[in-house]
């Protein structure tokens, strides 16, 4: 069922089910330790690389799936949203989130489940993103120019490219894997260094 293209999110069977995921969305990066600052921040010391692999798992698992659903006729890729590729106010934004990412040891989606396990520091942050926010919603006007800068064709990557998603899926299994592989190899290192 595609709740967007039915137009059923603003509906109460959508909201249900958006809360449902959610709920469960959140259940399970809590058991996986990422209602924990200390947790996610490890990475940046290169001690645990486990937010690493949880995104290159998803990313991995999502590419593979949608290519074998495509395959099996259950889904229709054209039909899928691809938001356009705006280079300067994306890579500026990916620098800012990075910032608060390690200063504040949270993203927005584990400081949630980080509030709801009870940490204050999570509160802190979301008030802090909070701010920004609405911060960014006043300024917004100002910079209407730079947020239109580097504006690219919409397509997915493997778009991009001239590959097919069935290879770029592929690609992207070999990267995590290396990945996966370096990551344990730099964690070895660094837990007979302590």
């Amino acid at each position: 069922m595609n709740l967007y293209a039915n137009d059923l999110l603003s509906s109460p069977i959508g909201l249900l089910l958006s809360l449902l995921v959610g709920t469960g969305f959140g259940f399970w990066l809590e058991r996986a330790g990422f209602g924990s600052s200390r947790k996610l921040t490890a990475i940046f010391y290169l001690r645990d690389f486990a937010v690493l692999k949880v995104m290159f798992s998803a990313m991995v698992t999502a590419a593979l799936g949608l290519q074998l659903l495509a395959a099996l006729g259950k889904v229709d890729l054209a039909a899928l949203y691809v938001p356009e590729s705006i280079v300067w106010p994306q890579l500026v934004g990916g620098l800012v989130f990075g910032a608060g990412f390690v200063v504040g040891g949270w993203c927005p989606g584990t400081a949630a489940v980080g509030l709801a396990s009870g940490k204050l520091d999570a509160l802190v942050f979301l008030l802090g993103a909070g701010a920004g926010s609405l911060a960014f919603a006043g300024l917004q006007p100002r910079i209407t120019d730079f947020l239109h800068a580097g504006t690219c064709a919409i397509g997915s990557l493997p778009e991009q490219l001239g590959v097919s998603g069935a290879t770029g899926a592929i690609v992207l299994l070999v990267v995590a894997l290396l990945a996966f592989a370096g990551a344990t190899k730099v964690e070895h290192i660094m837990s007979r260094r302590t």
